[in-house]
C-alpha cells in the first residue's frame, strides 16, 4: 500500500470509488413540509447546492446519510423523516479542472443516492458548526424546481432527475399543506 493511501485509510478520509472512477455519495433534499426545500450556500462562496457527501469505506448508505446530515446541517436522524430514496445511482462528471490530481483518491465524478427528507423540528436547529470543516455558511427555503436551474451547471442533470423522481412526494406535501391552510386536517 502506498504511503498516501495508508495515511488516508488511517485518518478515515478514505474515499470509495467504483471501477469507473465515480465516488460514492449521498445527496440530501430536505423539505419544510409545506412545499419549500432547504438550499445551502457553500462557505465563503456565492455557490448554492443541496447538502451531499461521500460514503466512507464499509459505511452503509443510510449511515452515510445520517452522518452527512449531522455534519453538514446539524440535524440528527430523529429530526427528519425519510420520505424517499432514488431507485438507482445518479451520476455526474466533474469538469477536468475540478478533478483531483496527485491524490490517492482519484475520481472523475460522483455517483449519488439521493434522499428526500421532511424536517420534523424547528428550522432553528439547522446549524453549520457540527463539523471541524463546515461546508456551508447560509441557507434558505426555496421553491421545489428552483435548485435544478441554479446549481452549478455540471450538477443540473442529476438535480433534475432527483427532483423529478421525488415530484409525486412533493405534490402530496403541497396538497396536504394547501388543505391544512384551508382548515382541513
Amino acid at each position: 500500500m502506498r504511503l498516501d493511501a495508508l495515511i488516508n485509510f488511517i485518518t478515515r478520509d478514505y474515499i470509495v470509488v467504483d471501477k469507473d472512477g465515480f465516488r460514492s455519495n449521498v445527496g440530501i433534499i430536505i423539505s419544510d413540509g409545506v412545499g419549500k426545500l432547504l438550499w445551502t450556500k457553500r462557505i465563503k462562496q456565492n455557490s448554492w447546492q443541496f447538502p451531499q457527501g461521500g460514503i466512507d469505506e464499509g459505511e452503509s448508505i443510510e449511515t452515510a446519510l445520517h452522518r452527512e446530515l449531522y455534519e453538514e446541517v446539524g440535524l440528527e436522524a430523529s429530526d427528519v423523516d425519510i420520505l424517499g430514496c432514488t431507485k438507482g445511482w445518479l451520476h455526474y462528471r466533474l469538469p477536468k479542472n475540478m478533478q483531483r490530481k496527485n491524490s490517492s483518491s482519484l475520481f472523475v465524478g460522483q455517483k449519488q443516492k439521493w434522499f428526500y427528507l421532511k424536517l420534523l423540528v424547528d428550522e432553528k436547529k439547522i446549524s453549520f458548526d457540527r463539523s471541524h470543516h463546515p461546508e456551508f455558511d447560509d441557507w434558505a427555503w426555496v421553491s421545489y424546481w428552483y435548485p435544478a436551474n441554479q446549481v452549478i451547471e455540471f450538477k443540473r442533470n442529476v438535480y433534475y432527475k432527483a427532483l423529478k423522481e421525488f415530484s409525486s412526494l412533493q405534490s402530496s406535501i403541497e396538497q396536504k399543506a394547501e388543505l391544512y391552510s384551508r382548515g382541513f386536517k
